[in-house]
């Protein structure tokens, strides 16, 4: 865990006239099994995050929109590295001091962790992690009892057996931390969410006004953000029809396998950030609406 184990990844870009969606999935694009994520917003010009190190979190950080860099110190040598395009990321190993730094008016950056989070993970006075780095014992390691984490909206009982009803998708408040550096809000596989993360993807320029999605999954669960702009989420379940309205990077949709659901009237600068429970597999995705209403009548009737 040194300077050199940190590395810039490229991710997958697949683009079409609707815009780039991208796609990081978990022990593929990056290292690690996703347990937590957050993203970082409204940063005033001049202002730097982070400026700690984990014990035992690794981390991918992307600039979804603008930029700024990162600051990576393993106490003997320090390097940084530039993220301006959301289809790069910087892989950073656990151990390593790292600070964000020269944000970009509208900045929006996403970091995904490998653990959950654990204040004793931390090391936050750089010269006790100098210690820490010559010699790791000075500085106890990380606790097995895991600090609680304060949930200001849990998940309602029925988001957790999934369903075939438009009124099973909730529309739900996350927590968002402010102060004078910025925003953030963070979310955790089965707490935040009903399930595990296993794929982060997100759909960026994309043209005003342009639609999205149009799809159903069998078994999968979405959670959908705007993490910048605004778009509605249209949903149908072959009987009702909903249309939610996205626009607070604190706000997410979920989205249980079994409904229709599309993405339209995105703003200019929109980002579509979607958590998904399972990677990707053509065989989960119905495509076209006439199939999708034969499936949800062989649900009803099975």
């Amino acid at each position: 865990m040194n300077n050199s184990d940190c590395k810039i990844l490229s991710l997958p870009k697949i683009g079409d006239d609707r815009g780039n969606l991208s796609i990081i999935e978990q022990t593929k694009q990056i290292p690690f099994e996703i347990k937590r994520v957050h993203w970082i917003y409204d940063v005033p010009g001049g202002e730097d995050r982070g400026g700690h190190a984990y014990k035992e979190t690794e981390e991918f950080v992307v600039a979804l929109s603008g930029s700024f860099d990162v600051v990576v110190d393993d106490g003997y040598e320090r390097n940084t590295y530039s993220l301006n395009r959301s289809y790069f990321g910087l892989y950073i190993p656990k151990g390593m001091w790292r600070t964000m730094t020269n944000f970009s008016t509208n900045s929006l950056a996403l970091v995904l962790s490998s653990t959950e989070y654990d204040e004793h993970d931390y090391v936050s006075d750089y010269e006790e992690y100098k210690i820490w780095r010559k010699d790791m014992s000075k500085i106890p390691m990380k606790s097995d009892a895991k600090t609680s984490v304060m949930v200001n909206n849990p998940m309602p009982t029925q988001m957790r057996s999934g369903g075939k009803s438009v009124f099973d998708c909730s529309l739900c408040e996350l927590n968002k931390m402010h102060d004078k550096e910025g925003n953030l809000t963070y979310m955790y596989e089965n707490v935040h969410v009903p399930f595990h993360i296993n794929r982060v993807f997100y759909s960026y320029d994309i043209p005003g006004g342009e639609d999205r999605g149009a799809h159903a999954h069998k078994k999968c669960h979405q959670f959908i953000i705007a993490a910048s702009g605004s778009f509605e989420v249209v949903l149908d379940d072959g009987v009702n029809k909903r249309t939610v309205l996205l626009n607070r990077p604190f706000w997410g949709l979920h989205v249980p396998p079994g409904i229709w659901a599309s993405e339209q009237g995105f703003s200019s600068g929109s980002i579509c950030l979607v958590l998904a429970s399972d990677g990707y597999s053509e065989e989960d995705y119905i495509r076209n609406y006439d199939d999708y209403l034969e499936y949800i009548k062989t649900q009803n009737n099975g």
